[in-house]
């Protein structure tokens, strides 16, 4: 998989060890320090680390390419994986300033230990199905994917990607059986683009980001599951100023354009 520039080396490697799974609550922090005066354009430098949700992966790096020109002197540095994963690295100790999360679940256990006020929510996502672009297996929807002898690839059940997958299941009343539970959603797609699976349940982002290199088959509203992607500055960062900046930049209307026409919902 081939991941940001920006990308912190240690701690992907520990995303990809750590164990597997990934609401807003106004509050305190990181995000309302800047609101109270926190220093803005060349005021603030230094390096803001953030660890975000996969699904993320675009969008967040276009911010920071453009949070870094408004911001001469900053530097983002972007640690992507399962939301659960990043999740139990902030609050084992590794060092992040901003938590960017694919479900409410995950920001909540950080919450509750300590190591963020609060969050807030800066956007929302729809379930799709990604095929391949031929669809040899010719799904057509999510019973589809029930079929006997369809190769489905989820994310892990504590993975936002699959605990939503799992919802739409239920409500469609079927038993999917997959061939391979992956650590992430970029990791499910890529079993598509590389032909190893019929189809997999991702994002609708992540749909659009891959391209020409999957279609995307669209699960009818009253099936579909939506999560919401809580942000937070966290208790430890080491410019809260800093973090402060960077979590309102992406709640920004600059931010939510980006966001927006990577085909995120608004919050």
């Amino acid at each position: 998989m081939s991941w940001p520039r920006r990308l912190l080396p240690a701690l992907a490697a520990l995303a990809l060890t750590a164990a597997a799974g990934c609401g807003s609550t106004a509050a305190p922090g990181a995000g309302s320090a800047a609101r109270a005066g926190a220093p803005t354009g060349s005021a603030i430098t230094g390096t803001v680390r953030v660890f975000a949700a996969a699904s993320l992966t675009e969008s967040f790096s276009t911010l920071a390419d453009k949070f870094e020109a408004a911001h001469p002197g900053v530097s983002v540095e972007l640690n992507f994986g399962a939301s659960s994963a990043l999740a139990l690295q902030i609050i084992e100790g590794a060092p992040a300033d901003v938590f960017a999360s694919a479900s409410a679940t995950n920001m909540t256990q950080v919450i509750a230990a300590k190591a963020a006020a609060g969050s807030r929510t800066f956007a929302r996502n729809v379930l799709e199905i990604a095929v391949p672009p031929a669809n040899p297996a010719a799904v057509t929807g999510v019973a589809d994917l029930a079929r006997p002898g369809m190769k489905v690839a989820l994310c892990q059940s504590q993975v936002p990607c699959g605990a939503s997958a799992q919802k739409v299941f239920d409500k469609a009343g079927i038993t999917v059986r997959p061939v391979t539970l992956e650590q992430d959603v970029k990791s499910a797609l890529i079993k598509v683009e590389t032909g190893e699976v019929d189809a997999a349940m991702v994002y609708l982002t992540d749909v659009r980001a891959a391209g020409a290199k999957v279609r995307g088959i669209a699960i009818p509203d009253t099936l579909n599951a939506s999560t919401e992607y809580p942000i937070a500055g966290l208790e430890a960062a080491a410019k809260p100023a800093l973090a402060a900046a960077f979590v309102d930049y992406v709640l920004s209307g600059a931010g939510q354009d980006v966001l927006n026409a990577a085909g995120f919902g608004k919050p």
